[in-house]
């Protein structure tokens, strides 16, 4: 295999894990220390120093109200919303988009890519992980072990990490359906559990409330529920009666797993037991980390701009993070299938889920364009599928109609990372149903971002018995660059 492949590391078991719980007191996911190993058993010669802000609109964003308008056709297809102009000749997007219409000489549209299936939870595996076929014995109901690997899991194990951080983060939250089901296609999958993604779950998940709350929290059905949620800034200091004394305790608890310290050393694959305890215990001390997670105590201005609520700290949280050095930062703007417009999509849009998102990834690109790092960084925004072409009323729960699932095409958001604004790839027919030129697979999608990490066509990771799988399965999107 190429000696200079990222991908290349130890077989640790998942007991080595252990180490992280016994210094969790952050309030993450526990496989911190499972990434530092892997990064430092990688070979260096392959730098990797751009980044990219994957983010992810859960439950279906419909391209007809948002990138693909289709002012021309019939009322039950064209909708009610308005195109509007952008700063680019000929290009129109929705009225209810007006900040990112004024940026548009920064980013561009893909209003092509499409995939076979109109089920949610494959949607979401195709999508979150870029590969266009269900795996073997995939489960719409819960992740399983033979699931493909997600990009974020991938790039969190192909890529060094440049900070305390790993290189990769997924955040505010899992995405969950509100009966409780966590959607597959999000987790480490054949890779194994230890190499899952790093969660940042700073928005505890609520059955009823979807959007971004609390100002634009809203529920489909109407149900009159309350949304209590709270967005929580992870705080990275010691815990209520957390004395020097009790941290001591933990620390000295992992001593006692010497043993395991004992196997690394005499496999030879990682320099110091103790360095990975060190680093994790180091991020209490991180002033860039406080920094970039503490963004609820933003200064006003800064928090104005992208909007006081979930999305906008979300995406601010992601800003900063990229600036510390993380790699790979994932977005989920809105859990619980927030975007899944089955009906009441025109008054759900207007004012619960595109102001936010229009302002926050405004503030976003701006942000990202005054300091000069756009170039470096990529930013994509997508859904699982596309909504229907023709309006429908698919039940009684909603008073005014929607649209439903429709996987045969969706628009994709992208700017930075190389990307030029202003730019329209692919045509779809006279509905915004099926492409009908320069249609783009998930595929396409997933190795755009992985060119725009700096991974090379030869990238692989290898699995528990050694065996290498490359990361390519599609060609970067054409035309972008």
């Amino acid at each position: 295999m190429p000696a200079n492949n990222p991908a290349c590391h130890p077989q640790i078991s998942r007991r080595t894990a252990i180490e992280v719980g016994s210094v969790s007191l952050l309030g993450f996911g526990i496989n911190h220390l499972d990434a530092l190993r892997a990064k430092a058993a990688a070979p260096t010669k392959h730098k990797t120093a751009k980044s990219c802000i994957f983010i992810f609109l859960s439950g279906g964003l419909s391209q007809h109200e948002t990138f693909d308008m289709k002012p021309e056709a019939s009322s039950e297809v064209r909708g009610e919303f308005d195109p509007i102009s952008t700063k680019i000749p000929g290009l129109q997007i929705s009225e209810h988009l007006p900040m990112l219409a004024q940026r548009s000489h920064l980013w561009s549209v893909c209003r092509t890519l499409a995939h076979g299936t109109n089920d949610h939870s494959l949607g979401h595996h195709i999508m979150l992980t870029g590969r266009s076929d269900a795996p073997i014995g995939f489960n719409p109901s819960r992740p399983m072990s033979t699931n493909y690997p997600s990009i974020a899991a991938i790039a969190g194990d192909v890529i060094r990490a440049r900070t305390n951080l790993p290189p990769a983060i997924v955040l505010p939250d899992k995405i969950m359906h509100r009966t409780g089901r966590v959607i597959p296609g999000q987790f480490a999958g054949t890779m194994g559990s230890n190499r899952d993604p790093w969660f940042i779950e700073a928005s505890p998940f609520h059955v009823q409330s979807y959007g971004a709350f609390p100002k634009y929290a809203f529920d489909h059905q109407q149900r009159g529920g309350k949304d209590e949620r709270v967005f929580q800034t992870p705080h990275l200091k010691l815990s209520q009666g957390m004395t020097q004394g009790r941290m001591n305790n933990r620390i000295s608890l992992l001593k006692e797993l010497g043993e395991q310290r004992k196997v690394l050393d005499t496999a030879g694959q990682v320099e110091s037991f103790d360095r990975y305890r060190t680093a994790a215990i180091s991020l209490l001390n991180d002033e860039k980390v406080h920094y970039a997670m503490d963004v609820t105590n933003a200064d006003d201005k800064t928090q104005e701009r992208y909007g006081k609520n979930s999305f906008g700290w979300s995406l601010l949280m992601a800003r900063r993070l990229v600036q510390t050095g993380v790699n790979l930062v994932q977005v989920n703007l809105g859990n619980n299938e927030s975007w899944d417009t089955h009906g009441n999509i025109f008054p759900h849009l207007k004012d619960k889920l595109l102001p936010p998102t229009d302002r926050a990834v405004s503030a976003l690109l701006d942000d990202l364009s005054e300091s000069g790092q756009l170039k470096d960084t990529l930013i994509v925004m997508c859904s699982e599928f596309g909504r229907t072409p023709k309006l429908s009323r698919l039940s009684q729960f909603y008073a005014l109609p929607g649209r439903d699932h429709w996987g045969a095409v969706q628009s994709v958001f992208l700017a930075g990372g190389g990307v030029k604004g202003g730019r329209v790839i692919g045509t779809t027919d006279s509905m915004g149903g099926f492409p009908i030129d320069q249609p783009q697979k998930p595929e396409n999608f997933a190795a755009t971002i992985y060119r725009a990490l700096g991974l090379p066509q030869t990238t692989y990771w290898h699995d528990d018995v050694d065996r290498p799988h490359f990361i390519y399965e599609g060609t970067p999107i054409p035309g972008l660059t």
